[in-house]
């Protein structure tokens, strides 16, 4: 039999999580994020329950391209835009939108031979400064963007970098509205975070919300809350079985490095998973996980193939147990995939993203 590992991908929870961005956005139209191909869910896996979507939003033209083939005729928009003169081409044959954050991209576009002229998003450094035009510099990279034929409609558009927590949006958005005041074009300001903690403002609303980690049922403001607070169901879950058992004594040791010491008699089940699976390596001890639904803890290093569970107090647990690592287990019981990237230091982005190709993947409907 195959190694009793297995991503199970819930539909219905991506349907739900649209639904709720849906309704925050409040009659804006919605970017379905499906970067990093879907944040490791797949773009293919998701595709069917994001068509109810406005538009698609991603990086790599390859997934762009993919998205075509899947049969999306919709709008679909690179977030940082494209990397050289000859991405424009592409541009123009699968009709896709794209970011405009620096003076290059403006000159290639003005170089650019195309009988339809391009939808571009122009990006504001409103206090990221990571991507974009500062404030001061972005009513002339529109003016430079307007003069081209190559050029039709200017979205105007930025990143927020803490609308999941204390310090807000306000300083942000204020710098955004009081440059773009008097622009024409459509907005778009709100992230996942934003568009659950923010948007009953209609400037944070905007044209268009760009939903992400949300649609995969995790909270982006985790700690403060948690997925169910926000309404929000978890679209993977990751599972494994015990498959061998160990019976320690005071003073025995679990793992690579001995990180692990019993102080007493235990029961340890050994799971086929690591982070060649993706699993975060430094989820340590402690680390919640459920086995046949009821939780336990991790324990010792994680190696590459398999990972260690405290079966201590669980005498219906051994070989061939459940073992859920994040979603929900068989009997309903849920693992927030934020607590255990919380546990290895991490965010619960990071664990989706990289779930590993040798994973088998089942869509459930």
């Amino acid at each position: 039999m195959p190694r009793p590992i297995l991503a199970t991908i819930h539909t219905s929870a991506l349907r739900h999580n649209l639904d709720v961005a849906r309704r925050r956005a409040q009659g804006a139209r919605v970017w379905a994020v499906v970067k990093a191909n879907a944040y490791g869910h797949g773009i293919e896996r998701v595709f069917d329950a994001f068509r109810a979507a406005d538009g698609f939003a991603l990086l790599d033209l390859a997934e762009a391209e993919q998205l075509r083939q899947l049969g999306w005729r919709g709008p679909i928009l690179l977030l940082e835009g494209v990397f050289e003169p000859r991405d424009l081409e592409i541009c123009s044959r699968l009709s896709l939108w794209h970011a405009v954050h620096t003076d290059a991209q403006i000159d290639w576009l003005s170089q650019h031979k195309t009988q339809v002229p391009h939808r571009v998003f122009l990006l504001m450094n409103s206090g990221m400064n990571r991507l974009g035009f500062t404030p001061a510099r972005y009513r002339a990279a529109w003016a430079r963007l307007n003069a081209l034929p190559q050029v039709d409609d200017i979205a105007l558009v930025t990143h927020f970098s803490d609308a999941d927590g204390d310090r807000g949006i306000a300083h942000q958005i204020d710098v955004f509205e009081a440059t773009t005041r008097d622009l024409p074009g459509e907005r778009s300001v709100a992230n996942s975070a934003a568009l659950l903690r923010h948007a009953d403002a209609a400037r944070v609303r905007g044209d268009w919300v760009r939903p992400g980690i949300m649609l995969y049922g995790s909270s982006p403001d985790y700690p403060a809350h948690d997925a169910t607070h926000w309404g929000l169901q978890p679209a993977m879950t990751l599972a494994s079985r015990v498959i061998g058992v160990q019976h320690l004594e005071a003073g025995d040791t679990v793992g690579y490095g001995s990180t692990f010491t019993a102080d007493g008699p235990m029961v340890v089940g050994t799971v086929a998973c690591g982070y060649a699976d993706g699993y975060p390596r430094h989820g340590g001890t402690g680390t919640p996980v459920l086995v046949n639904g009821v939780r336990t803890r991790t324990l010792g290093r994680v190696s590459m193939d398999m990972l260690a569970v405290d079966l201590t107090g669980l005498p219906q647990a051994g070989v061939g147990s459940e073992v859920t690592l994040w979603g929900r287990a068989g009997n309903g019981a849920l693992l927030p995939v934020e607590e255990v990237a919380t546990a290895a230091g991490t965010i619960g982005y990071e664990p989706l993203c990289a779930l590993a190709l040798r994973v088998p993947v089942r869509v459930e409907t």
